[in-house]
C-alpha cells in the first residue's frame, strides 16, 4: 500500500510541473493515507472483548515465563555453579 501511495504521488508531482492543480491532488492523497491509512495513529484498536489480555501484555508474560524455566532449569542443571555466584554476590 505504501508503495502505490508512494509512486501516485510521485506521478501527481510530476505532473504538478505543468499544472498546479496536480500539486493539490499528491497533498490529498498524501493527507488521505496519512489519517486514513493503513497503521495511522489515528485509526482506533479494536474492541477487547471481556476478559482478554492486550498482545503486549501477553508477549511479556510469555518471556517472563520463558526466562523463569530457563532460570529453574540452568539451576538444577549447574547446582555447583549458581552456588558459586551466590558466595561470590554475599561475600
Amino acid at each position: 500500500m505504501r508503495g502505490i501511495v508512494a509512486s501516485g504521488t510521485v506521478v501527481l508531482v510530476i505532473l504538478g510541473i505543468g499544472d498546479h492543480l496536480w500539486w493539490l491532488a499528491a497533498v490529498a492523497l498524501l493527507y488521505l493515507y496519512a489519517t486514513h491509512g493503513r497503521g495511522s495513529p489515528g485509526t482506533p484498536a479494536p474492541p477487547a472483548g471481556a476478559g482478554a489480555v492486550p498482545d503486549s501484555y501477553r508477549t511479556y508474560r510469555e518471556r517472563r515465563d520463558r526466562q523463569a524455566r530457563w532460570e529453574r532449569r540452568y539451576r538444577r542443571e549447574r547446582p555447583l555453579r549458581t552456588r558459586r555466584q551466590e558466595r561470590r554476590k554475599s561475600g
